[in-house]
């Protein structure tokens, strides 16, 4: 049986929120990842120093590109000196194959770690979701939790893949070619220096202008996913209500403002590969002009013309990649900064000192709750003062009006929450001094929701338990009544259930109530389990649980109160208080507020 506890409360299940373009505290993010990361930092050290190499190899060529051009200018008339054209050109050739060889080694390097660092990621954040309290996944959507798993995981794992190593080399490369510009000659380089600047002072008012539009992109992108998979998801309820032109409505809404977000942030981005090929064809043209007035001049060769033109490109093209980086990184710092705020999140008290057990086969069945006290806050008390002793087989049915704390007294006897005050016993054992699992493993559980996974029915219904045989597993489906529906699926028991199997609700809740008789443990816990049957499923489940809850200790939250008057004792619950106890017969006798319930179920 899963542990998976009763729910509180409504949870939303939509889309997570979106990673934030900047986060809370930038350097606060960067200091955090740094040290996620330490186990990895030689490798990632050793990968930005070849990343580094790599660009400062690249810078090297462009000085003997211009040697080598001279030299063939100057062989035009006097003769081409063939040898040093050859041994140029070899360098050259080994240069730029070194400068290869280090970029794909570091890019290598960094996707390796970045894969092996976003496995970490995942995997600690998988153990931690196991260690949190309840009380976190009640404060925060499920979509939120799973964004933190996939989208913002990613976005590291791909930052540091692709961003982390173009932003070193690309600095290495923008800061190597200033270098080698005015080491080259003082005068062209001031003269592509600023012939680019203009163009990249308007890129950057580019830049920042079309970043608003991709974050609000991304915003309207949410709401329009949420609602197609709002409206996905309950088409039913939409066509049974005529809801198809206001959901369509809706979706032209969102779908307008996508539209326009993309239209708006594509158009400026647009301009930007324009802008970087006038900004580059316009050095170009200046290194030219002002070139070939210093060459007249005899100030420079022919041959520092050519170079300054490579010059110019490894100029500007870093400042794109690097404008580029930082955006990226800011996205990552953003995305760390969820990971690691949930990975460093609270954890449920550590269970070390717990040496007490309870074998299941040893349990006698008798719990006592002695004055129990829970609020989900200290400034709001759910369960005030909860008093009750269970005898060993005893039927327990908890009934009462939506918020009387009966499904939290069950979260609370599973230990799913820590009580306030007070104390709840097995067989005399403080559920204090016994560990979760022990106390998960005495109790079948049978929820008002079901789940099954998408797997095969025996996986299913042998769910966490080894060694069942299908004669077993086939026994506790003839019990509910179920097993001549697996006998018609192809395949039987090896049939794969998947999300859109067309399989009843009823006919998913036997199955769960199947899992629960292969898990045979002393307590029984029913929340609602017959809420979403048909009275004739009803009545074969109605079967199946009078055999399952023979020599168990039963809990049974029920609504339906026709199908708790077989009950031993039913405790009537209101504003986190037991008010009335007794069997159905003493209850309806007294004439109080059970007998209120009960009756107005049945007026016409």
């Amino acid at each position: 049986m899963s542990n998976q506890a009763v729910k509180t409360k409504p949870r939303n299940v939509g889309p997570g929120p979106r990673v934030s373009e900047k986060p809370k505290d930038f350097k606060l993010a960067i200091k955090k990842m740094m040290f996620y990361l330490k186990k990895y930092m030689p490798f990632i050290v050793v990968a930005l120093i070849l990343a580094s190499l790599s660009s400062v190899l690249s810078i090297i060529g462009p000085n003997k590109i211009s040697d080598l051009t001279d030299i063939i200018k100057d062989g035009l008339i006097s003769g081409i000196d063939f040898e040093k054209v050859h041994s140029i050109a070899i360098f050259l050739v080994i240069l730029y194959l070194v400068s290869a060889v280090f970029n794909y080694v570091q890019t290598f390097i960094m996707t390796t770690v970045a894969n092996n660092f976003a496995k970490g990621l995942r995997s600690s954040i998988s153990k931690k979701i196991n260690k949190l309290p309840l009380k976190y996944f009640d404060n925060n959507s499920y979509g939120d939790i799973l964004s933190r798993v996939t989208n913002d995981v990613d976005t590291i794992g791909m930052t540091m893949h692709q961003s982390l190593g173009s932003l070193v080399s690309a600095i290495t490369l923008f800061i190597g070619a200033i270098i080698m510009m005015f080491a080259t000659n003082w005068i062209m380089a001031i003269t592509g220096i600023l012939a680019s600047t203009f163009g990249f002072i308007f890129m950057f008012l580019i830049l920042a202008k079309s970043q608003k539009y991709f974050s609000l992109r991304q915003v309207e992108l949410g709401h329009l996913n949420g609602h197609i998979e709002e409206i996905y998801s309950n088409h039913s309820v939409v066509k049974a209500y005529n809801g198809e032109k206001e959901a369509l409505e809706r979706f032209d809404k969102y779908n307008q403002k996508v539209y326009d977000c993309n239209r708006k942030s594509q158009f400026l981005s647009g301009l930007m590969q324009p802008m970087m090929s006038f900004v580059g064809n316009f050095s170009y043209l200046a290194v030219c002009i002002v070139g070939a007035i210093l060459v007249m001049n005899d100030q420079i060769s022919f041959g520092v013309i050519v170079a300054f033109m490579i010059y110019v490109r490894l100029f500007t093209n870093p400042l794109t990649q690097i404008a580029q980086g930082m955006t990226n990184l800011q996205s990552t710092a953003a995305a760390s900064e969820r990971v690691f705020e949930f990975i460093e999140e609270k954890e449920m008290e550590t269970e070390e000192n717990v040496t007490k057990r309870l074998h299941k086969s040893k349990v006698r069945g008798n719990i006592v709750f002695d004055h129990v006290k829970f609020g989900y806050s200290n400034d709001k008390i759910v369960i005030k003062d909860f008093c009750c002793t269970v005898k060993p087989g005893e039927k327990i049915a908890i009934v009462g009006p939506t918020g009387a704390g009966k499904t939290t007294m069950v979260n609370l006897l599973m230990k799913f929450y820590e009580i306030n005050s007070g104390d709840i016993r097995i067989d005399g054992e403080s559920i204090r001094e016994l560990s979760r699992e022990n106390v998960h493993d005495l109790f079948i559980m049978v929820l008002q929701d079901t789940w099954l996974f998408n797997g095969t029915i025996r996986d299913n219904i042998k769910y966490n338990k080894e060694n069942v045989t299908d004669e077993e597993i086939m026994k506790a489906l003839e019990v509910v009544g179920v097993d001549h529906f697996v006998k018609s699926l192809p395949k039987g028991l090896d049939y794969v259930l998947e999300d859109n199997d067309s399989i009843s609700a009823g006919q998913k809740q036997l199955l769960t109530i199947a899992r629960g008789m292969i898990k045979d443990a002393p307590f029984l816990i029913l929340d609602e389990a017959t809420s979403s049957v048909d009275t004739r499923t009803e009545e074969l489940v109605q079967k199946a649980m009078d055999k399952l809850t023979e020599g168990r200790t039963s809990f049974i939250i029920a609504h339906r109160l026709s199908t708790i008057k077989n009950a031993d004792l039913i405790l009537v619950m209101k504003d986190g208080n037991i008010i009335e106890q007794g069997n159905h017969k003493d209850l309806m006798n007294q004439n109080g507020f059970y007998a209120e319930l009960y009756n107005s179920q049945f007026k016409k």
